[in-house]
């Protein structure tokens, strides 16, 4: 069978189960009828083989078993599928709720502004009622106040009148479409500025509700309820918690199902998953509450500094501000509307714990001798029990501890935090988990325990306490998503054999051959071929390129042309050139002359004075003559 038939087949089998439900007065979604067609195929005890074809006995089995599932009212499991699909389809995170909202909202806009931008109108009347219809898309996509309000429409005229009168609307009227829609949004946000500001200077705010003083009510409000609501939900799971232990213990051995309880138990720990998710989004609206608070007094006072009574202000000094209160104020009315659809969702989620409630009244539950305990207690009698690592020798297994491991609190714990060795050794009882105990990492999994004796007898074995978890999944579906069990399903074979004799059901053999191959290096080679770490390098390639820049003829050729076409390139040949070395050369010192004056005497009574003169010529200067000087007689 094809897979498109395969498809086909199913849909009918969910189509089938879905309209007989109905003729039992039992509306129900294709959503939760594919989920009970999985759980009812997954369940061992129905012996169903995914392996091969259904046959139209298998088909029919099938549709009867759904069908069942499906009609029992006092089931806890069932509530508790429902809820999970309930969950599924409504909730989403932060992000998704506020892009799904303005998409919605835009959608509903979109004839309004269709009808402006789509306009041809010419005569005065036509004008007008153009102008009308953008003050009610003005009115409309801010959402302060009703359109049909004339007070709202009357200040909302004024506001726009002062930053857009009706002598703009031929300019308007030319305009793209496009540029017509961004017009309408700025002139949207420019009007909510103007009206905000006015409501905060007591001159208007006609419609305008103050949402952040309903914010502040409203959060600790729905804070409150969902708190409410997570302690209600924990003393039942405590209630069922300990009843359980005590019947599978010998303790009580008169009492309701065990089996019923087990699902009641899964039913509220799964209410308190979802509640605390709901807990943590309005906790997270209150702080972006806070945030957005505090932004919108700044910005009010830096507009009241701006205006100053002002009679004219320039247009580019207060337009981006009235804008980005107008996006301030746009934030709060998310916020609004985050915390009505986390508020739907909160109640819509109280009628899928009905059943256990009304199956087990406090009649039923009241057993006497019974020691109730509180998760916290339980964390707190284990306090101070820690996991000794010399006694372990497993392989693949290391054992993780608070005051040893980074981010140890943030650590993602298989099977959401509850003890692995309890959920699989007692058959789907969920204990809460220490992990100040102790983590052990096995296969890239990390599992805490209620105690030090859990720690140590899932360490002798780990992969068979993993299997009876998955066992246990299978018999109770809604445990694969309250579990986060969706990757360890994928590798799940199917259960393909009978307990009984005579109703062997043989998985298929299917031989092929196969290879695998492993790649050599895993990593991208990260080599960069122009790297130069020489500095004069780079510079040579620089000069390179400069001159190549300048010369007459050049050719290019890229990758795809590469050993395509003929290519030719151009060298310059070097040329003839000469150096110049040492040559000969002289240099003409001038000869030393000295003149002596004297030396003869002037006779016995006249003393001898001899005179120096030094007559050598300077080397900068020409030679000069020789000059003979006569000495005159007496």
């Amino acid at each position: 069978m094809s897979r498109a038939q395969a498809e086909s087949v199913i849909k009918n089998i969910i189509r089938e189960i879905a309209q007989e439900c109905a003729s039992k007065g039992q509306a129900v979604s294709e959503t939760l009828v594919a989920f009970m067609v999985k759980a009812v195929v997954l369940d061992p005890a129905n012996e169903f083989n995914v392996d091969r074809t259904l046959t139209k006995d298998d088909v029919q089995k099938l549709i009867r078993l759904c069908v069942d599932r499906l009609m029992d009212t006092r089931s806890p499991a069932l509530d508790t599928v429902k809820m999970q699909v309930y969950f599924d389809m409504n909730y989403t995170t932060r992000a998704d709720f506020l892009d799904e909202h303005r998409r919605v909202l835009e959608s509903r806009l979109l004839p309004v502004i269709r009808e402006i931008t789509d306009s041809r109108a010419r005569t005065r009347e036509e004008l007008e009622s153009l102008y009308r219809k953008i003050v009610s898309a003005v009115l409309l996509r801010s959402g302060l106040g009703s359109p049909t309000d004339i007070a709202v429409v009357r200040e909302a005229t004024a506001a726009l009148q002062s930053v857009f009168p009706q002598t703009e609307l031929g300019t308007f009227m030319t305009l793209t479409k496009r540029e017509k829609e961004r017009q309408l949004t700025e002139l949207t946000m420019i009007v909510t500025g103007i009206r905000l500001f006015n409501k905060e200077c007591g001159k208007g705010g006609e419609g305008i509700d103050d949402l952040p003083a309903i914010l502040n009510e409203a959060v600790p409000a729905t804070t409150q309820s969902v708190d409410g609501e997570i302690q209600s939900t924990l003393r039942s799971a405590y209630k069922y918690t300990a009843i359980v232990e005590a019947m599978q213990k010998g303790q009580v051995k008169e009492g309701p199902s065990i089996h019923l309880l087990k699902e009641a138990l899964i039913n509220t720990r799964q209410h308190e998953t979802f509640l605390r998710i709901i807990l943590n989004d309005v906790i997270s609206c209150a702080h972006q509450v806070e945030v957005l608070e505090n932004q919108l007094a700044t910005r009010m006072e830096q507009l009241q500094a701006t205006v100053q009574s002002k009679t004219a202000v320039p247009t580019a000094q207060v337009y981006p501000q009235f804008i980005h209160l107008a996006q301030l104020w746009s934030s709060f009315q998310d916020e609004m509307v985050l915390l009505s659809v986390l508020s739907n969702i909160l109640a819509s989620l109280e009628p899928f714990t009905r059943g256990h409630k009304e199956l087990f009244s406090d009649d039923v539950l009241n057993i006497e001798g019974l020691t109730i305990k509180t998760d916290e207690e339980r964390i707190q009698e284990t306090a101070d029990q820690r996991v000794n690592v010399k006694d372990f020798q497993v392989e693949n297994t290391d054992w993780l501890f608070a005051d040893t491991t980074k981010n140890f609190a943030k650590l993602h714990l298989q099977y959401r935090g509850y003890c692995a060795y309890v959920l699989g050794k007692h058959d789907r009882l969920l204990v809460p988990a220490n992990p100040d105990i102790g983590v052990m990492r096995y296969r890239e999994h990390y599992y805490a325990f209620s105690s030090k004796e859990a720690a140590y007898q899932f360490a002798q074995n780990p992969q068979e306490i993993i299997a009876l978890v998955a066992e246990g999944a299978k018999k109770s579906p809604e445990l694969i998503q309250l579990l986060e069990l969706h990757t360890q399903f994928s590798t799940i074979t199917p259960y393909s054999q009978s307990r009984e004799a005579g109703k062997m059901i043989e998985k298929p053999v299917t031989k092929c051959d196969s290879a695998s191959q492993t790649d050599t290096h895993l990593l991208e080679s990260n080599i960069v071929k122009t790297y130069a770490w020489n500095e004069w390098e780079l510079r040579r390639k620089a000069i390179k390129l400069a001159n190549l820049r300048n010369k007459v003829t050049h050719a290019m050729q890229t990758n795809g042309s590469n050993m395509r076409r003929d290519n030719e390139t151009q060298v310059y040949l070097p040329k003839e050139q000469t150096t110049q070395t040492k040559i000969d050369n002289y240099s003409n010192v001038s000869k030393p002359q000295v003149f002596l004056e004297g030396m003869r005497g002037g006779g016995m009574s006249v003393p001898t004075v001899m005179t120096k003169v030094d007559l050598t010529v300077d080397v900068s200067e020409p030679p000069i003559v020789d000059q003979f000087f006569v000495r005159p007689k007496n």
